[in-house]
């Protein structure tokens, strides 16, 4: 038999085999991509999650590529190098054992013949096989396996039965080929070839099951291997986070310690990498921010201390000049006419100052949180009436209350908000103004409805600021600023609120909410450490 020439198939198909001292290895097409769906559509809302997870799966995908490379590798190398000796020895008894038959050998040959071979190179099995001259086939079987013509392929039967035409490259006639097999799942190697001028075909038949067991093995170890792989990452990715984010951990701590409201918040800075520099930027933001609110609040308690100053030593001066004007005021029509305009000037002015400094010193109370209540259950109905009636606007006012609603509040501040919110319609909305009290859900509800055109779409948010005046929807305002900011103030107090809108149907809409019994809520709130 001449020797073999080359040629290689892909997978199960049918291989030729050339040389039998040199390996093909074949690779897989490559490993399917299975750590991109992992992460997508996730959303992960813990750093050190994300960062465990990133470790681990850059771990798992080095491993398992390491590890599918490495046994692919590893198979290719057992697997050729068994079916190269298996080969060899096959075409070397093929050559020294086969080729020595008569032309037309007798059964009993065949199966002496294939007896010899498997005797002087175990472990596979032979199949020798001649057709006689009246086309009947005699053969020669022996080895190991149960092996007989229907357990050869016949891809391989048909291709060691071809004669290829002669090249340059090859001047044999036959080849030998071989093919891996899985009858009834076991692996077998199966190779075939025949004697050249009309000799005996031969086939061998070679049990791959040990080196199945050793890749077996060799998968297992991988996988272990993969898995020690993974759970290290794991370890080391979490000790990673944790000296990674430990320092933005104690940062956002100082962070929200800052924001509520501890401004001497600062962080200790060891190290010279990026945290160590955002801990100093960090340090300085905090430094710097104590300082500005130190100097603000210093402002702030020195205008509020002016204010708070200024209003008590102005008491004494407006006492003795509210006293004069009185007199003046009730000596007015036996003045001469011409200082007559002149001293109503005077009185108006002289109860307008009055009544600023009345409202600083207020303000003042409220900013230092002085401002109390004083309870008592009251008729709201009365409480209403009683306010309009001491100021004259009776005819200018419209009441819708019925009597009998009780409230627990403190009437004094009551009749103040009242009086601005009714005395602010009168004097920017215009005649009737409409008062409407219900209770609703424990609330008690006022709304105050004026005549007007309504506020202005940019004053309606600073409705409520003090010492806000808008010249352009207020141009005969003699106010000072400060009454509704007032009303507010003392609705705050209550545990209250007011809303300002424009009415569908014209003009400004106040709406006052109280708690029906203040006390409860009160002391609600400081059950609940408010």
């Amino acid at each position: 038999m001449r020797p073999a020439a080359a040629r290689q198939g892909r997978g199960r198909a049918l291989v030729a085999h050339a040389d039998p001292d040199r390996t093909r290895g074949r690779l897989p097409p490559g490993l399917p991509a299975v750590i991109g769906p992992l992460l997508a559509g996730r959303r992960w809302t813990s750093l050190r999650l994300r960062l465990v997870v990133v470790f681990a799966l850059v771990a798992l995908t080095a491993a398992v590529s390491a590890s599918g490379i490495a046994y692919w590798l590893n198979r290719e190398a057992v697997l050729t190098r068994t079916q190269d000796a298996a080969l060899r020895d096959f075409r070397q008894e093929m050559q020294n054992r086969a080729a020595a038959l008569p032309a037309d050998p007798t059964p009993e040959e065949l199966q002496r013949t294939a007896e010899l071979m498997v005797a002087s190179a175990p472990g596979y099995s032979v199949l020798l096989v001649h057709e006689r001259k009246d086309g009947r086939k005699v053969f020669g079987v022996a080895g190991p396996d149960s092996f007989a013509l229907d357990d050869v392929p016949k891809a391989l039967q048909h291709a060691v039965d071809d004669k290829p035409k002669a090249t340059a490259a090859s001047s044999s006639e036959y080849h030998m080929y071989w093919q891996r097999t899985t009858p009834r799942g076991n692996p077998y190697l199966v190779g075939g070839t025949r004697i050249v001028g009309g000799g005996p075909t031969g086939y061998m038949y070679k049990s791959l099951a040990t080196e199945r067991a050793d890749l077996n093995a060799l998968a297992w170890s991988l996988c272990i291997a993969t898995a020690l792989a993974l759970l290290g990452s794991a370890v080391l990715a979490q000790a990673a986070a944790r000296t990674v984010l430990k320092p933005v951990q104690r940062l956002g701590d100082a962070a929200r310690r800052l924001g509520e409201g501890e401004l001497d918040t600062r962080l200790d800075v060891s190290g010279t990498d990026e945290l160590a520099d955002l801990s100093h930027t960090f340090n300085k933001t905090a430094e710097a921010l104590e300082k500005k609110v130190a100097d603000m609040s210093a402002r702030e308690e020195s205008s509020r201390r002016f204010v708070a100053d200024m209003s008590h030593e102005l008491r004494t001066p407006l006492t003795a000049l509210t006293a004069v004007t009185e007199v003046l005021e009730e000596e007015v029509d036996d003045l001469d006419p011409m200082i007559a305009p002149a001293v109503a000037l005077v009185v108006s002015e002289t109860r307008r100052l009055n009544n600023l400094v009345e409202n600083l010193m207020e303000v003042t109370r409220f900013d230092a949180g002085t401002a109390r209540l004083v309870l008592d259950d009251v008729d709201v109905a009365d409480q209403v009436t009683a306010c309009i009636d001491a100021r004259a606007w009776l005819d200018a006012v419209e009441l819708d209350a019925e009597r009998g609603i009780m409230a627990r509040l403190d009437p004094r501040r009551l009749d103040v908000i009242l009086a601005n919110l009714i005395g602010n319609a009168l004097k920017h909305g215009g005649s009737p103004v409409r008062v409407s009290v219900r209770v609703a859900d424990d609330w008690l509800v006022i709304a105050v409805k004026d005549n007007g055109p309504g506020i202005p779409a940019d004053v309606l948010p600073h409705v409520f600021d003090r010492f806000y005046k808008a010249s352009a929807s207020r141009p005969k305002s003699d106010g000072s600023g400060l009454g509704l900011s007032i009303a507010l103030e003392n609705a705050h107090i209550h545990g209250g609120e007011i809303t300002a809108e424009n009415a569908a149907e014209g003009g400004a809409l106040f709406t006052l909410r109280l708690p029906v019994d203040v006390g409860k809520v009160i002391a609600g709130d400081t059950a609940q450490g408010r």
